[in-house]
């Protein structure tokens, strides 16, 4: 007898008929825009990720972070999210100019709970509104103005499934080659893996912002 062939689910219906229905709960905890927990949340983030999207629909995700406080509420539906030093790449930057929807998960070191916010964004520079986002002096050269259009807490399952903020799955550094050593494998720029922890390790200390 053939074996059995893995089948594709490609509708919303058949998904759901392996599924309960979710409870009302889960259903009406969605908000058009930030109430005063989700403003705590984020006031108490340090970490968040942002999600866009390329012009030919491709998706980004960027780790960000920050002390907490330093996504600016603006008012309950817009944030003001500081682009801090990088590689200059401006991947997210860039494909908010063209596609404008983005996500954020903000997360609270030690909170199992996150925060999960929708919207549109759109770059600002040489706005008085960047000062509040200034660290050691520095000023961000352009933010990201998100208008919030949807907003949820999520529960921390996956976040206590993953042990997150415990020591359950933490390794030795040393379990991992070097940035350096992963850099120098997959560019093949000519830099040794050594010029490149290096150079790493200086970025961390002096380029922060």
């Amino acid at each position: 007898m053939a074996e059995d062939q893995p089948r594709r689910i490609d509708s919303p219906a058949a998904l759901r008929k392996l599924y309960d229905t979710p409870s009302a709960l889960s259903q009406q905890k969605f908000l058009n825009e930030l109430d005063a927990h989700c403003i705590a949340v984020i006031a108490h983030s340090s970490f968040f990720c942002l999600a866009t999207m390329h012009a030919d629909g491709s998706l980004d995700v960027s780790p960000r972070g920050d002390p907490p406080g330093s996504v600016v509420v603006l008012d309950s539906t817009t944030l003001l999210l500081p682009d801090r030093r990088g590689n200059n790449r401006l991947d997210s930057l860039s494909n908010a100019t063209e596609r404008p929807h983005v996500a954020l998960l903000f997360l609270v070191p030690g909170v199992l709970e996150t925060l999960r916010v929708s919207g549109t964004a759109e770059i600002i520079q040489d706005d008085d509104r960047l000062e509040q986002c200034a660290i050691s002096g520095q000023t961000p050269t352009t933010g990201m103005l998100v208008r919030v259009t949807k907003t949820c807490l999520q529960c921390g399952k996956a976040v206590k499934r993953g042990a997150l903020w415990e020591d359950t799955y933490r390794i030795e550094r040393d379990q991992l080659a070097s940035f350096g050593t992963m850099l120098a494998d997959q560019t093949q720029t000519g830099q040794t893996a050594a010029e490149l922890d290096q150079s790493i390790d200086e970025s961390y200390q002096e380029r922060l912002y």
